[in-house]
């Protein structure tokens, strides 16, 4: 399975919110400058986002993004599931229509697909963009670390 542009940039916008959480409102022109993202394809993702109640906006000069929830309260398969839809590899195992397929009483290959779609489940569900910013401070940690500085 590989996931589009939408949600690999759309969690990249999610995680540069949380990592600037309590800064105010953030524009997307300065995400998109440091994520290294187009903005106008950022501001379709930022709508769907926002309908999902996972982002919020305020507007003015001082406007921009921010989370709709608390950092930890948002999982990485929440902002997939909005960007992508289900997270199933096929169509008879998704969330939406589980029974889409006349065979799959019978179908040898359904379960190797339920076990996908299980497992690729309990991993984004399992992680949280704070799980993701703690793991980014400590990576940025790990790169100033200097031997010489013993």
């Amino acid at each position: 399975m590989k996931l589009s542009t939408r949600s690999r940039y759309g969690l990249r916008a999610m995680f540069d919110l949380a990592q600037h959480e309590g800064e105010g409102p953030i524009s997307l022109k300065s995400i998109a400058e440091r994520q290294g993202l187009s903005e106008h394809y950022l501001e379709q993702l930022v709508s769907g986002l926002r309908k999902a109640g996972l982002v919020e906006s305020t507007r003015g000069a001082q406007g921009g993004y921010f989370l709709g929830k608390e950092a930890s309260q948002i999982r990485v398969g929440d902002v997939i599931r909005v960007l992508e839809g289900s997270i199933a590899p096929v169509d008879c195992v998704s969330e939406e229509d589980p029974e889409c397929c006349q065979n799959s009483r019978y179908c040898v290959t359904r379960t190797v697909w339920e076990k996908m779609r299980d497992s690729i489940t309990e991993v984004v569900d399992s992680i949280t963009l704070e799980d993701m910013v703690q793991d980014a401070k400590g990576r940025e940690s790990e790169c100033n670390f200097n031997i010489f500085d013993q």
